[in-house]
């Protein structure tokens, strides 16, 4: 069991304070409309234009001096504009925000580009990671808030500014308990890195619903490209199996361990991954029967997954009220200890 306080959405309250702004740049307003419900806020008003070599300028249409101020943009590729678009975008209005007397600025970024590229795994390798914290410091960004990013720890040391680490498994609980009943569970993280994240959702799987969860693990090596690894270790016989990770790309991670759980007398597998970027490839994954239902969050809309019978295998749990808890705390100075990755 763990100790620690279990969040639930039902504990978002709105806010009632004229200091607060709330801004959502275009390709994330759907998310950012959904937050600014239920905090009782509006969106403020923006202006984002277009000129025809490409460029782009966003400011504010209402005062910002002296107000807190949360700008929300999940920074993933497509489908109209790259992560490198996107995430020139955030940083030119926050800059814009601090040139305009802004008190605070907090970046809210759900999905954050280049977290993978934490660290040198080849000679005269880039550490990107580092590079965009650089660039959201220079702009002047008080705060970064983003959820669950590959590396807690690589995110936390790159910054030399405040950063919140949220954990997705809070805004999974409820749905998994709706649909595995009394069965036998067992978390399974499809490679060793992900460790500490498992273990944070299998406890807080176990303290919601007041039963022991089982734990278990695959292997994964990765050079130039190929994965490889063999190791299954975990006692998954007759258990209803999730797979948990930050977020599925081409999904063949997933797959690896859920065949290997199925192997090792797994009755049914999910899988429970904060983003769905779900790049070339993830369909096939999809149609496979070795897992049976996958959660995600609406940090990545699933623009590019077709219409497709294994479509229908997806479904999307709303990060809003998770980010929406998180902005309220932040600017009532509260305690955030019960969101974050730790």
């Amino acid at each position: 069991m763990t100790d620690r306080p279990l969040w639930s959405p039902s504990t978002v309250q709105p806010l009632s304070d004229g200091r607060i702004r709330l801004f959502a740049l275009a390709g994330t307003d759907a998310l950012g409309r959904a937050i600014a419900s239920l905090l009782g806020q509006p969106l403020t008003m923006l202006e984002e234009r277009e000129f025809e070599d490409g460029e782009h300028k966003a400011r504010p249409l209402a005062a910002v001096a002296g107000a807190d101020v949360y700008v929300l943009h999940s920074l993933h590729g497509g489908p109209d504009q790259s992560a490198n678009d996107k995430l020139c975008r955030l940083l030119f209005l926050i800059g814009t925000l601090k040139d305009a007397g802004a008190a605070r600025v907090t970046a809210v970024v759900p999905y954050l580009c280049y977290a993978r590229k934490d660290r040198r795994t080849k000679p005269n390798d880039p550490v990107t990671t580092r590079y965009v914290a650089a660039l959201f410091e220079a702009m002047g960004t008080d705060t970064v808030v983003a959820l669950e990013v590959h590396n807690e720890a690589a995110f936390e040391n790159a910054f030399r500014r405040r950063t919140v680490a949220m954990a997705a498994a809070p805004l999974f609980v409820d749905t998994i308990k709706a649909a595995v009943g009394d069965e036998r569970l067992c978390i399974v993280s499809p490679d060793l890195g992900g460790g500490k994240r498992a273990d944070l959702f299998r406890k807080a799987l176990e303290a919601s619903t007041g039963r022991p969860v089982g734990s278990a693990f695959a292997e994964k090596h990765r050079s130039t490209g190929i994965v490889s690894g063999d190791l299954f270790v975990g006692d998954v016989a007759d258990a209803t199996c999730i797979i948990v990770d930050d977020l599925i790309s081409t999904g063949g991670t997933l797959l690896r361990a859920a065949r290997a759980a199925r192997e090792g007398g797994a009755s049914r597998i999910l899988a429970c991954v904060a983003h769905g970027l779900f790049t070339s490839g993830a369909e096939a994954v999809l149609a496979d029967p070795a897992i049976d239902r996958f959660l995600v969050t609406d940090t990545v809309p699933p623009f590019r997954l077709s219409a497709s019978a294994a479509r229908s295998k997806v479904e999307i749990v709303s990060a809003a009220p998770l980010l929406a808890d998180a902005i309220r705390r932040l600017h009532q100075d509260e305690s955030l200890s019960d969101l974050l990755v730790f």
